[in-house]
């Protein structure tokens, strides 16, 4: 396979914008970092690249993380400003790809700030048309709920954070060691944990004395309690979670003050997913488990079985493995349901993912629908050219009795082609040669392949022409005559 030879990020304009916003000339900040104005001058203006010496001076002297630097950045929020301004209601405005990219990379605030608007937009949309629903219904109305959507906001803190919280597996192999856990015992071991350690009981309720439990902790009281109809695997789960809400409050506060959290909803809602963070290294700790993914060569049902964890479990924990200098493969992950709502993404692997509008329906994560329980595998390129190895698989939920619905969704797990052959998956699959992959894109809108007989929107990118006489792969491909 070719290798690409891949351009060194521009990075002068967002130094040009770190000076203007605290107001230097290039002299000054040229004498901050021993170089002369010239040399500044070239940086600026991409006739230099930023040496990492000078990156690193450069985060110091702004006080800005280094990731803020980092191109991926500006080809994510290019990616949502796409999808953002392929709204119809921007059509009239003719703005291209290019006038994108140079927002994201010289006024990125700008851009998120759009962004941020856009979602509130879309957010107040969805209320006004439920709340005209309710009205024609003749609802009794309560109090104007907020226009941000709380879980949008806590995907956006995980991507942030490259899905990998420190803190929490440090805390979660301390916990192994003050608890002395044992992998084979892990179930009991927690709850005599909880009992000899922070003097809380457990208890397991029956589905007729407490319909609809999962679980509940009574902190007066001093009890745990859950219910029956949990499998032990999905207990062991409940009790990490719940010893996270207890032993790790600090940091869940800490991390949830996030300035991407804009409500106590939003906080609330990421305080629960760090918790389930938390659990998952606990039963999944860091190191015997990145160790058994490698030799197992990410065979998840075999991972599965060795953790007593089921199928998104471990692909979520494959997700986090992103410890310095220990670094698992960069995947990316998405959960659907079937009616292809996303409740769950998350990407290290650079892909990227519908936020506004419906995702691309050829990717396998939909097809995973059509054979329940069975793995799909996929090779794809996206409009950029960047090829992925992705797997796909549904799953339900625990069962809650012969009455009770089982909600079906659909996991997609993959990574860039290049990680592919260290995966059980890709034997007998011949990823040197792309020419079978799947074309996929983000979104119809921003998609710019018009052959595509799945498109259900025409492009951004091409002026919708009709023809009543010539008929396509889809009313809106266009058809040459020759």
């Amino acid at each position: 396979m070719a290798t690409r030879t891949e351009e060194p990020p521009k990075l002068g304009a967002k130094v040009r914008a770190l000076r203007r916003r605290e107001k230097l000339t290039q002299v000054q900040l040229a004498e901050r970092l021993g170089i002369s104005p010239s040399y500044l001058n070239l940086i600026e203006s991409n006739r230099r690249p930023l040496p990492a010496a000078l990156l690193i001076a450069l985060a110091k002297q702004f006080a800005v993380d280094i990731q803020d630097f980092a191109s991926d950045n500006d080809a994510r929020l290019t990616s949502d400003l796409m999808e953002v301004f392929s709204d119809p209601s921007f059509d009239a405005y003719s703005l291209t790809g290019v006038d994108l990219r140079d927002l994201a990379t010289n006024h990125p605030s700008v851009g998120r700030a759009i962004l941020s608007l856009y979602q509130a937009y879309q957010a107040t949309r969805d209320a006004n048309e439920s709340l005209a629903q309710r009205i024609s219904q003749g609802e009794e109305l309560g109090p104007v709920e907020r226009s941000r959507i709380p879980s949008e906001e806590v995907n956006d803190l995980v991507q942030k954070y490259l899905n990998y919280f420190p803190e929490l597996e440090d805390a979660a192999e301390q916990l192994w060691k003050k608890a002395h856990l044992d992998r084979e015992e892990l179930y009991p071991g927690l709850i005599r944990y909880l009992e000899k350690s922070l003097g809380i009981t457990v208890r397991i309720a029956r589905r007729g004395d407490e319909p609809g439990l999962v679980r509940r902790y009574d902190e007066t009281a001093k009890r745990l309690t859950l219910s029956e109809l949990l499998p032990t695997r999905s207990r062991t789960f409940q009790l990490a979670h719940q010893i996270a809400h207890i032993t790790q409050r600090a940091a869940l506060d800490r991390i949830a003050q996030d300035p991407l959290l804009t409500g106590d909803e939003s906080r609330g809602l990421a305080r629960l997913a760090l918790a389930n963070y938390f659990a998952g290294a606990v039963l999944m700790p860091y190191t015997p488990f990145l160790e058994a993914a490698r030799a197992e060569r990410y065979d998840i049902e075999v991972i599965g079985r060795r953790y007593r964890v089921g199928f998104e479990q471990v692909c979520h924990r494959l997700t986090t493995l992103r410890r310095p200098g220990a670094e698992g493969i960069p995947f990316h992950m998405i959960r659907i349901d079937v009616a292809g709502n996303i409740s769950k993404r998350f990407s290290a692997s650079g892909i990227r993912f519908a936020r506004f509008s419906g995702a691309c329906p050829k990717w396998n994560v939909f097809a995973a629908f059509m054979t329940p329980g069975m793995l799909r595998i996929q090779l794809s390129t996206m409009p950029d050219n960047e090829s992925y190895f992705c797997i796909a698989r549904t799953i339900h939920k625990d069962s809650g009795g012969y009455h009770s619905q089982q909600p079906v969704s659909a996991i997609g797990l993959g990574c860039k082609i290049e990680y592919a052959k260290a995966l059980v998956y890709a034997d007998g699959v011949d990823v040197d040669h792309l020419a079978m992959a799947v074309p996929v894109g983000v979104t119809c809108r921003v998609c710019d392949r018009t052959d595509c007989e799945q498109r259900a929107f025409p492009s951004l990118k091409h002026p919708l022409q009709v023809d009543a006489n010539v008929r396509g792969v889809s009313i809106y491909t266009p058809v040459r005559i020759t």
